[in-house]
């Protein structure tokens, strides 16, 4: 595993031991930026179930000017950490060891908005639909912000909102890239 492009691209990630996540292939990676960007002038990330901290750090290593990285086991943070210093530009990143909800909950009340959301959560725990309609209504996401969802191929996304637009779908393999935008007013 390893940064595809951008300021760190080439360098190696460490992925997280055991089995409670399961990371993003390389090939995956660079389709899923190549969807969304494939490069960014700035922005603010959120990586909400992180595992090695590996979509967030191709994020800024793609030009996102920060990236939040959020996950709640300790091998994961563990690993967030390692990766994040390969970098040598910790400053650039958040890490946090908390839930889903226990970080959207900090998040709606400090004010903070993304322009990138990463949503890739184990398999069997994917209720993205109520966690985009927090993201929404607690007004975390700015205008024209992507939301990325990866989730199992077969997994059908029930989402639907009057200002969120699908911009795109594809399957690679067992694993199933969804691109939203969010578009609060009319353009």
């Amino acid at each position: 595993m390893r940064v595809v492009s951008g300021e760190y691209g080439g360098r190696p990630l460490k992925a997280v031991k055991g089995k409670n996540t399961r990371p993003t292939t390389d090939k995956v990676k660079e389709s899923l930026f190549h969807m969304i960007g494939p490069y960014f002038s700035g922005g603010t990330a959120l990586d909400l179930y992180s595992g090695s901290g590996s979509l967030g750090i191709e994020a800024v290593s793609r030009g996102m000017d920060q990236a939040y990285l959020v996950d709640k086991h300790p091998l994961a943070i563990k690993t967030i950490y390692e990766n994040v210093a390969m970098t040598k530009e910790a400053d650039k990143f958040i890490v946090w060891k908390k839930t889903d909800q226990q970080a959207l909950d900090w998040l709606q009340t400090h004010t903070i908005m993304f322009d990138l959301v990463l949503l890739d959560p184990p398999y069997e725990k994917q209720d993205l639909g109520t966690i985009i309609h927090q993201l929404i209504s607690s007004k975390l996401v700015n205008p024209k912000a992507l939301i990325v969802c990866e989730t199992d191929k077969d997994t059908v996304l029930d989402i639907s909102h009057t200002h969120l637009t699908l911009l795109k779908e594809k399957v690679y393999g067992l694993s199933k890239i969804t691109v939203y935008e969010w578009r609060p007013e009319d353009d």
